[in-house]
Order: C-alpha cells, then structure tokens, then sequence
C-alpha cells in the first residue's frame, strides 16, 4: 500500500508547476507521506490480475475531487482527466486517470469498517482536546441510498459533532434491522468524552446511554418527550404548577435571550430545577448522574404568524440555565453545520450511488472533505466556495489539504492505521 505514491525527485524533473515556492513543493511530499499513513490500514479488494491504479492514487483523486465539489463518479474521472498534468507530479498514474466504473468498483468493495477507522484516527490528529466541549449526537439518513429492486432501505449514520472546532467526529452505521439506541453506545466508545457535553435528542434518551455517558466520565442533555410518557407527564404537570405561582419558594435558574435575524424573531426562556424540588420523580435513580431537570419555551414571530413550543430535558449538570441554554442551543449545529451543509452543498441526499458499500464509503469522504474545509480558516468565505476555489486553484486544494493532513501526522506515521 505505501507504494502507491512514487516520490519523484525535484532535481531530476523539471516540475510543471514552476511558479509553486519550494516550501509548497515540500508540502506536496509531505502530503503524500501523510496519505499513505492514513490509509495504509485499507486492503485493496481487487483480484491481483486486475491491478492497474495503485489504490492510493483512487483515494487520493476522489478525496481531492469531493473536497472540489465532486458527487459521483464521473465527477471524480473529470476532475482527475482536468487535473492530470498537476496529479502526474506527485501520483504515479501508472496507466493515467482511472475511469469512472474503476472507482465505482474500488468503492464497492473497501472495507468500510476499515476506511472509517481511519477516518476516526485521522480525525484524533485534528482535534485538541474535548473537555468542557458540547458535543451534538444525531442520526442522520441518506436518502438516496435505497435501492428498490435489492430490497435495500436508506443508509443510516449517527454522528459525534464537535461544535466549538465544526468536526465530525466519528460516525457510526445504524444496522437495517436496528435504530440508534443500539448504536450509540457503540459510538460513544469510539469518544474521549471526559468533561464534554453530549447532546441527544428523544431517540436517544436512554438509560443504557446515559449511564454510558457517565461511565465515560461525560456529562448529558437528554431531550425528553413522549416516549418515556410518565416522566414526561410528570415533569410537565410539574412545570405547569410552577410555571402559574411564578416558582415562588422554589430553587430555579432562569435565562432569556431575544434573537432576530432572517425574517425572526425567537424568545427563548429556560427554567432549570435541581431533581431534589420535585417530589416523587419517576424512577430517578435509573437515570445515571441525573441532577437537574430543565424546560425551554421558544415563541418565534415570523413574518406569517407566531409559534410556540415548549421542551423538558434531563441533565446530570447542576441547575445553571445560562449553560444548559447554550448546550441546547448547541445542539442545533450539528444540523445547520453538518447535515444541512453535507444536503445542500455536498448533495447527499440526493446521491443515488447505492451498490454494495459505496454508499457508506462515499459518505465518509464526504466527511473527510467537510472537516478538510472547516479546517482551513484564511479563505473567509462559504464552504461552496471554498470548494470551487480548490476545483480552480490548486495551490488552495494544497493549503486546504496541508491544514488537515500534515499537522502531526508526520510525528506519528509510524504507528498510525498499521495494517
């Protein structure tokens, strides 16, 4: 696997690039180091026969090529044939730009497991360290993905989102036959979560999960609804009360903030309690660490009408409104921030690659590219155009690429995704 890139000598080949300073062409072989020790874990499914592209050279065009805006796999050949001239410096391309039904076949057969592992170790190299930070969890479904005829439903992944660096984290693949209560807890070992915030939504409102949270030395804003219908009821009737006396006597931190923007204007309003003011609160000894319980009303005024919604949370903080009101603030990132973005500007859903495991492989490029574009701070514009700058500019595609890839790879190659 480490010879899929050929390190061609500077001295001995005079470079297409001559305006590049040194320094970037360093970059460029540092890059390549890098590369390999990333995916070094992955084995190349292909029959020995049939090897003409060397399986390092596939993943880097189509990670560069997604990182530029690519959503299939004619996307990628092009931007491959576009680019050659500039891959042929530091790829080997031994028989040109592979076509689009080679990587359609790559893609198929990776090991997704593998490639998600290697997602996940690349990812520890970005991030410093989590403590103190809010950490989102939510399922997110690709809808695209179905395929009729093999009776396959949708792809479903829950990802970790880290909102203060704009990461993902690491995802995790929801079994057709299960939901996310199952795998959440399989995501979370994947987490140094010591001192973090999670952030789950009803689903994910558990007391397996919220036990693992705390196993793990984390802290949880739990969303709690419905379906845990006592307690939900109880806490309600029990705000309800509270809310008419105006919570005279009782120990409760309060928050209001006012927000406009986009045609809205929102008014949020939490009320936090510490457990220990309700009387008789359903089974609480089965929610591991719970200390406080917390309700926000949100009442929107929009240009057409006006809303009102009202939300209970458990939470094993103390009762401090002001920080529970920013975690579930928080959590809405991991929507605005990463599914939205990976719908409307990576083009998820509307993705109709479902053969074999390409569409779980395809989804973590794109989540290398997200986090590859969030890495890079100086180009102050949108993601979108940060991706069509590096289509158009491939001293950009190298500074977006050196932000992610090099910062302490180079220290750690040796023992990073070892086969």
């Amino acid at each position: 696997m480490s010879q899929g890139f050929e390190i061609k000598s500077t001295s001995g080949k005079k470079s297409s690039l001559p305006q590049l300073p040194l320094r970037e062409v360093a970059e460029i072989q540092d890059i390549q180091q890098s590369l390999v020790a990333h995916f070094a874990d992955i084995k190349d499914p292909r029959v020995e026969r049939t090897k003409k592209h060397q399986l390092t050279d596939i993943l880097a065009i189509a990670i560069f090529a997604i990182i530029a805006g690519a959503q299939g796999w004619e996307d990628i050949e092009n931007y491959g044939i576009s680019k050659k001239k500039w891959l042929e410096e530091f790829l080997t391309l031994p028989y040109g730009i592979p076509s689009d039904d080679t990587f359609r076949r790559v893609f198929e057969f990776i090991d997704p497991e593998a490639l998600n592992r290697c997602f996940g170790r690349w990812v520890e190299t970005l991030v410093t360290k989590t403590g103190g930070e809010i950490i989102p969890i939510d399922g997110k479904t690709i809808r695209g993905s179905y395929d009729r005829n093999q009776g396959k439903s949708a792809l479903h992944v829950i990802t970790a989102w880290s909102s203060e660096q704009r990461l993902v984290l690491a995802q995790m693949k929801v079994d057709d036959k299960s939901n996310e209560i199952t795998a959440i807890p399989a995501l979370l070992e994947l987490l140094d979560i010591t001192d973090s915030i999670i952030t789950i939504d009803a689903m994910g409102t558990q007391t397996e999960i919220a036990q693992k949270i705390i196993e793990k030395k984390g802290n949880y804003v739990l969303t709690l609804k419905a379906n845990h219908p006592t307690l939900h009821h109880q806490v309600k009737e029990w705000f309800d009360r509270a809310s008419a006396q105006q919570f005279s006597g009782i120990d409760v931190s309060y928050e209001q903030r006012i927000e406009s923007g986009h045609h809205r204007r929102e008014i949020r309003q939490v009320w936090s309690v510490p457990i220990t003011v309700i009387a008789e609160l359903y089974q609480p000894r089965l929610w591991a660490g719970l200390k406080s319980v917390v309700m926000v009303v949100r009442v929107r005024h929009l240009w057409n009408k006006t809303t009102r919604e009202v939300q209970f949370y458990l939470t094993s903080l103390d009762s401090d409104a002001q920080l529970l009101g920013r975690a579930i603030r928080k959590h809405w990132g991991i929507e605005n921030q990463a599914h939205w973005t990976l719908d409307c500007t990576f083009a998820e859903d509307a993705c109709r690659i479902r053969s074999f495991h390409s569409p779980r492989n395809l989804a973590v490029l794109r989540r290398i590219a997200l986090n590859a574009l969030n890495c890079e701070p100086t180009y102050k514009r949108s993601l979108r155009q940060k991706m069509k700058r590096a289509a158009m500019d491939n001293d950009y595609l190298i500074q977006i690429i050196s932000s992610c890839f090099l910062d302490k790879i180079l220290d750690s190659s040796d023992s990073f995704c070892q086969a």
